[in-house]
């Protein structure tokens, strides 16, 4: 970043300590991506699914499975009763259904039944009950066909196995891929370095580099290792340690970061750390742990499954042992397969899935990218919402507040200033451009430019020489300052504003302060976010008084200054403690925090790490869509209650109907209509999740 090397400096001395002990917020999402929803978050193997990473591999099954189920429905007896058809008939046809149904449970069911092997060996859920329903289901038909009195449920196997596979494919098509923020940070820190021995300069991989070699960091290059400043000034890009996107002055004895990006100015650099020391090292370290310390979060379907595949086990075996008492061994088999197959969730098989599927279309419309499910359930509880400042609450570029003069106008100081500033690319002489294009003011020609590195600009307007630059270099030139700009230099300081003085050959003419623009959509954030009495809290490691004027500026009552990226997930801990906490940030410096949060919500427009270590992604770079979030979290949790219900609530009569408690008074479910009321529950459940895309989140 070519530029003059002024905007106040951040030398911020940074502790290298590894006591890092977050929270268990929520499971680590990759952890998750082969756990179906119906399984029970256990061990290693993962509900059974290690190996099926791929939603491909349950969409090819499923298919496959649907295309194979058609005949079966073609054949199935109750269909051509319902329907008033007769199916062909040829030599063997009856043994089709029995040996697609054979096809089926093995190769489509197969996942549901590894998924209940490994549920015995922690906690029973629904793949213990799809296993169970689908492996009764068919060794009663099977006996079925090989004599035993009574009808089969190959169509009902069938369609148990399609719909699962329909709602695991949903499911993981619906959730983004494992986190690369590790990957990502890495790619910061260059393959190469330049070594000095003595006056000659070799380029060596960083591994070679060691502590006290002396580098060499050219303009624009990216900082191999953390180190101090020997020789040279410069300013450096350091935005993705600190978040401050104002370019940092280094010099002799100051500070540099493995990562950061130099400036203009070569310097010369003292290696202090090398590898797993440095602070971008460090960094990805607390990346690792917040990921690896996410507990897992059990799915309201698994604590719905629990129960349901204990309520049917023991329904099964109660209508069983009651039935072979009152009345026959077929009988009993009959009402206690009955019991098993009705219980089967075909809907709730789907009413997470769904519900997400759906959601995830309304966040895109809205420009929300949901990477993470489970942030949908936990939003309910925020009560904290925590946002970065630099780039989110502000727009991460620096704008002109206020021009004082002394024996010239404003209008004439801003334009000779933006006149100066014009071929300069530093961050600050930008801001005088833009702000005197936004003015339309016409610019004095200007020649004999020239950059002195580390305080500023000068050139020549009108025969007369005029510099812009730091406040230091005023006294430097031993310059006059007027009281009324000195009062202008001490009023940006105490709002934490960078200034730049504009002075002639006799004496400073005007002072022009600078900060970074504070979002209009942010300030409605805010708002919103205290009308669902949701606390707001600002976190920035720009200094207090920069804090204070911004969160003042914002009606934001708490706030935490000077943060470093270790002390972000400490705070983010802390406020845990208070209740569930929401995060906002855009920048590298962010990743571990957004992971130690309740919810991470990651601004589009900031790094790769940060996007890939949030559960939620704000895509068009707005505050305001942090509120919207909230509001889809909380409707998305809704509609899974409401599906949760309709998908279970059906069982509290179909179960007592099919096991024969009514059989006194001639009422007897038969398989077929608890099939019915089953089929209908999964419609209501379907027709319920694609009603949320209506949802407005404004």
């Amino acid at each position: 970043m070519k530029g003059d090397g002024r905007g106040q400096a951040q030398h911020q001395e940074r502790s290298h300590h590894e006591e890092h002990n977050p929270h268990h917020a929520h499971h680590q999402h990759e952890q998750r991506a082969d756990t179906p929803h119906h399984g029970h978050a256990g061990h290693s193997g993962h509900g059974g699914h290690a190996g099926h990473h791929d939603p491909a591999i349950f969409k090819r099954r499923f298919f496959i499975c649907l295309a194979l189920t058609i005949p079966i429905l073609y054949f199935s007896a109750q269909l051509q009763e319902w329907l008033g058809y007769e199916a062909i008939a040829f030599p063997g046809s009856n043994w089709i259904s029995p040996i697609l149904s054979i096809v089926i449970y093995f190769y489509g069911g197969w996942v549901f039944l590894r998924g209940a092997w490994s549920e015995l060996h922690s906690k029973i859920g629904m793949m213990t009950l799809i296993a169970l329903a689908i492996t009764v289901a068919f060794v009663y038909s099977i006996a079925v066909s090989l004599g035993l009195p009574g009808m089969p449920f190959y169509w009902e196997l069938a369609t148990l196995v399609d719909i699962m596979l329909l709602g695991h494919w949903i499911e993981m098509a619906s959730v983004a891929g494992a986190s690369r923020a590790l990957e990502n940070l890495a790619e910061l820190v260059p393959t190469q370095a330049h070594r000095l021995q003595g006056s000659k300069i070799e380029d060596v991989p960083v591994s070679e580099i060691a502590v006290e070699d002396i580098i060499l960091i050219r303009p624009g290059e990216q900082i191999p290792n953390d180190g101090v400043v020997i020789e040279g000034d410069t300013s450096v890009d350091e935005s993705f340690l600190t978040g401050e996107s104002r370019p940092v002055t280094k010099q002799q004895g100051d500070e540099v970061v493995a990562g950061s990006v130099n400036g203009e100015g070569s310097v010369q650099v003292k290696v202090t750390r090398i590898g797993g020391e440095t602070t971008i090292s460090q960094i990805m370290r607390l990346v690792e742990e917040a990921q690896g310390s996410r507990s897992r979060y059990q799915v309201l379907a698994d604590r719905t499954a629990y129960w349901l595949t204990l309520i049917a086990i023991a329904a099964g075996t109660i209508t069983f042992v009651v039935w072979l008492w009152l009345s026959d061994l077929l009988f009993a088999i009959n009402r206690s397969v009955t019991v098993l197959v009705i219980t089967c969730p075909h809907a709730l098989g789907l009413a997470i899935p769904l519900v997400i599927a759906n959601s995830t279309g309304l966040a895109a419309k809205n420009g929300i990218l949901v990477r993470n499910r489970d942030a949908l359930e936990r939003a309910k509880d925020i009560k904290t919402m925590a946002f970065d400042k630099t780039g989110t609450l502000t727009e991460g570029r620096f704008g002109v507040q206020k021009v004082y003069v002394d024996r010239v106008d404003e209008m004439t100081a801003l334009a000779i200033a933006a006149a100066l500033e014009t071929p300069s690319e530093h961050p600050l002489a930008k801001a005088v451009v833009t702000a005197a294009q936004q003015q339309r003011l016409d610019l004095p020609q200007m020649s004999d430019f020239k950059t002195v590195t580390g305080r500023g600009v000068e050139g020549k307007i009108r025969g007369q020489i005029y510099r812009i630059g730091r406040p230091e270099w005023v006294s430097e030139q031993k310059l006059p300052i007027s009281a009324s700009l000195q009062a202008g230099l001490a009023k940006a300081d105490e709002r934490g504003e960078s200034a730049v003085v504009l002075m002639d050959d006799r004496q400073a003419i005007a002072v022009i302060s600078m900060a970074d623009r504070v979002r209009e959509r942010a300030r409605q954030a805010v708002n919103q976010l205290h009308a669902k009495n949701i606390q707001v809290v600002m976190i920035t490691g720009d200094a207090q008084a920069v804090a204070k004027t911004v969160a003042q500026d914002l009606g934001i009552d708490r706030y935490y200054a000077r943060v470093l990226p270790e002390e972000k997930v400490k705070i983010i801990s802390q406020l845990k403690r208070e209740g569930a906490t929401a995060f906002v940030g855009d920048g590298i410096n962010d990743a571990a925090a957004l992971l130690e949060a309740n919810i991470g919500i990651a601004i589009g427009a900031g790094t790769n790490v940060a996007i890939e270590s949030a559960d939620l992604v704000l895509i068009e770079d707005d505050p305001l869509d942090a509120v919207k979030a909230l509001n889809l979290a909380q409707k998305t949790y809704s509609k899974m209650i409401q599906n949760l219900f309709w998908a279970t609530g059906y069982n509290v009569i179909a179960i007592p109907l099919a096991a024969g408690v009514a059989y006194a008074w001639g009422i007897l479910l038969s398989p077929a209509i608890g099939a019915l009321l089953m089929s209908l529950s999964t419609v209501i459940v379907a027709i319920n999740a694609v009603l949320l895309r209506r949802a407005k989140l404004a």
